[in-house]
């Protein structure tokens, strides 16, 4: 689509003057010639805005490039993708048949990674569910948008992938939850029902499927077959390997999806979220997936150390969250966890399959992860928390159809939540928010290596939830909850972590993949260290650094400056 060598040049035609431009359409592009020059400067990435009338009636929110050859000028004019971003839910990153899983199948997601790009060493920026989804819908990390607990609000000024997707020309779809607190701020009152449950809409979404809270939809769809629903919810997803899948709760949330799916075959570009549940909690796989797994060939999880850090010590003190030492315990466990992966995997099938038959498998990007890991026994502990690399490293596959030269790539570099924002806005053709931490992938999905690149992964966990209930926290000498803290930064062989009360681990990973063997170089240990606060430097607050107030303003502006982004877009002089 671009020219193979740069060029820039400046044209002399005022943004008002326009040519009869003679159209040449072919899919999914569609090309314009003999554009009069813009009067900016042209640069094979550079994304103006022209007035349309070709194209049909998708084309006012189109993708728009100007390039120049030795002939003349054009843009190209890209037709909006379809976009579906799946979260499957606690998703380990390493329980992939294609990752080479001594157990678990996922033939699905295998065909998704040969028709797209593998992001092997991918990992979420915080857990749980709220912190670890503010870092994918906002790519920012958790020090930057403060998202520290389920029930911590998302701040209201962040931009988000839903609005960002909106000022793309969609209308973002919700298809089951994306666990954001409202800001206070925007509250109705004390009576405000959106203040008792971090359970919330990111602003952007319309849901088309709400299943926060109660999961209504689908309990109301039981209670039709003439399931028994008075155990609520939670009672249902523990029994589900009693029920048949066709009627569990990631095949409703398919059937749902799928259907809407027919109803927009011939209509305009859609951007879709599929939030699934599954894997997560209960341990339940649903129908024959419930002895899919032979609980003796599971094998068991990684112990404790037996020096530990104290947290460890309390965790392991935690009822939900120490794992069962009973072997026949922890052996079932995680033969229901592996039976629900696949069991999800299969809806992933019907899901292609419906892209197929809807003739929107090559008009769609899809982007496949999750929110955070599940621990699964490993260290004496379940779910998803503190530094460990099973809570954190998580699964990405990307399949972009115009992006073929890059399809059955597998990524080894550090990969992060925070990328796929970026990665999105330039699909859409959008600026990537000053907000991102993260980087665009698009290097990677086109086959290529981008110019830089980072040589470790971060993330954080807060713990400041379980005290915030129990006292005043009188500010400002009361910094206790401060402490409730801590960040990790993973290279390839070292892992460092750093606690907010100021102890310290370091792992050696290249010894020791477990992370359970510490480093005793206090060199090694310095340097890992250093590496965090540069980390850390490098990634503060952005929002006001990069515009002096001189001269009417001089750099970066930040968003929100309704005059100054009118005068960029033109629509003011």
């Amino acid at each position: 689509m671009y020219p193979e060598r740069e060029t820039a040049a400046t044209g002399d035609a005022g943004p008002n003057d326009r040519t009869e431009a003679t159209l040449r359409r072919t899919m999914p592009t569609a090309v314009i010639t003999d554009i009069p020059r813009p009067r900016v400067t042209i640069t094979p990435l550079t994304t103006v805005t022209v007035p349309l009338g070709y194209g049909g009636k998708n084309a006012n929110s189109l993708s728009v490039y100007l390039r120049a050859d030795d002939r003349a000028w054009q843009a190209v004019i890209v037709r909006r993708p379809n976009v579906l971003l799946i979260t499957l839910d606690q998703f380990r990153g390493d329980s992939l048949s294609t990752m080479g899983h001594p157990v678990v199948r996922t033939p699905h997601l295998d065909e998704l990674a040969r028709h797209g790009v593998h992001f092997r060493r991918h990992y979420t920026q915080s857990t749980p569910c709220s912190p670890g989804r503010a870092g994918l819908y906002t790519g920012m990390y958790q020090m930057n948008h403060r998202v520290v607990a389920n029930g911590t609000p998302l701040d209201r000024r962040f931009d988000n992938v839903a609005l960002l997707a909106r000022r793309a020309g969609y209308q973002p779809t919700l298809f089951g939850y994306t666990d954001q607190s409202i800001d206070p701020r925007v509250s109705s009152g004390p009576d405000d029902p959106r203040l008792s449950s971090y359970e919330g809409l990111l602003p952007g979404f319309d849901w088309e499927m709400d299943m926060s809270g109660p999961h209504q939809p689908w309990v109301d769809f039981l209670a039709s077959r003439g399931h028994d629903v008075s155990g609520g919810h939670l009672h249902l997803l523990a029994t589900e390997h009693e029920r048949p899948v066709d009627v569990s709760v990631s095949a409703y949330t398919t059937d749902r999806l799928i259907a809407w799916l027919r109803d927009r075959e011939h209509g305009e570009p859609w951007f879709a979220h599929a939030s699934y549940l599954r894997p997560h909690p209960p341990y339940s796989a649903a129908g024959e997936y419930a002895s899919m797994y032979d609980p003796a060939e599971v094998g068991l999880p990684i112990s404790p150390v037996d020096a530990r850090h104290p947290f460890h010590d309390l965790l392991l003190s935690l009822e939900g969250v120490a794992a069962p030492t009973d072997e026949t315990a922890i052996r079932h466990l995680r033969a229901q966890y592996f039976g629900m992966i696949t069991a999800v995997d299969s809806e992933m099938g019907r899901l292609w399959q419906a892209l197929r038959d809807t003739n929107a498998w090559d008009d769609t990007i899809i982007v496949l992860t999750t929110d955070h890991g599940e621990q699964l026994g490993d260290h004496g502990v379940l779910q998803k928390l503190a530094w460990f690399e099973e809570s954190h490293h998580i699964p990405l596959i990307w399949r972009d159809p115009r992006r073929a030269a890059g399809h059955g790539r597998v990524v080894d570099n550090f990969t992060e939540s925070v990328d796929v924002l970026p990665t999105l806005a330039e699909a859409w053709g959008q600026p990537v928010p000053r907000q991102c931490d993260g980087l665009p992938l698009t290097a990677f999905l086109d086959g290529v290596e981008p110019p830089r690149w980072r040589d470790a992964a971060s993330w954080e966990f807060d713990w400041r939830y379980a005290l915030i209930p129990l006292n005043d926290n009188p500010w400002p000498w009361d910094r206790r909850l401060e402490e409730c803290n801590l960040a990790v930064h993973r290279t390839r062989d070292t892992a460092y972590v750093q606690f907010g009360d100021g102890s310290h681990l370091c792992f050696d990973i290249a010894a020791d993949p477990t992370w359970r063997t510490p480093v005793d170089d206090p060199e090694r240990t310095l340097d890992m260290a250093q590496r965090m606060l540069t980390w850390r430097s490098r990634h503060l607050d952005r929002t006001h650094t990069g515009l002096l107030v001189q001269d009417g303003g001089v750099g970066i502006w930040p968003p929100g400056v309704e005059w100054s982004e009118a005068r960029k877009d033109g629509s003011v002089s």
